[in-house]
């Protein structure tokens, strides 16, 4: 499994596509113990047909933490989170959840254009755009979440 330490953006997005996977192929639970944990977790939590994990909701909370923080501390993350917000703003107004947090929906944006490439569809010359300037964002989170774990 990704190691939430190592790049925790990473970590959600996998959780993420593995809740995808086994919603999909639940008789692949088998194929591993990882995957079998997996989809009892998902049995029990009540997410077969949608949602997210507890661990994946637990790990974007420590992320908006960090990102609140960087927004009351680092002037260079507050501009380009600025830069980034009427992006932001748009993808979540088309979304189910338009309250959704800015970090959850930089990593919604990430997640999407993942499954339109493996679906080889075209990504907008601006979604493009758009897809790196948040991953530059959640990129600087992982790393001060990385560097907060590894100072403890």
């Amino acid at each position: 499994m990704k190691n939430k330490r190592e790049n925790i953006a990473e970590y959600i997005l996998y959780l993420w596509q593995l809740e995808d996977y086994l919603r999909a192929f639940p008789a692949q639970a088998e194929a591993s113990p990882e995957l079998h944990d997996l989809y009892e977790m998902i049995r029990r939590e009540g997410i077969a047909e949608g949602g997210h994990l507890q661990l994946a909701q637990n790990a974007l909370g420590e992320m908006e933490q960090l990102h609140l923080s960087l927004l009351d501390e680092d002037a260079q993350y507050r501009a380009m989170m600025m830069r980034l917000q009427p992006a932001l703003n748009i993808l979540k107004s088309k979304t189910d959840r338009p309250t959704m947090s800015d970090v959850e929906a930089c990593l919604t944006l990430l997640y999407q254009v993942m499954m339109l490439r493996l679906q080889k569809r075209e990504v907008s010359p601006e979604t493009a755009s758009v897809q790196q300037q948040a991953t530059r964002l959640l990129q600087i989170i992982s790393r001060c979440y990385y560097d907060d774990q590894t100072a403890l």
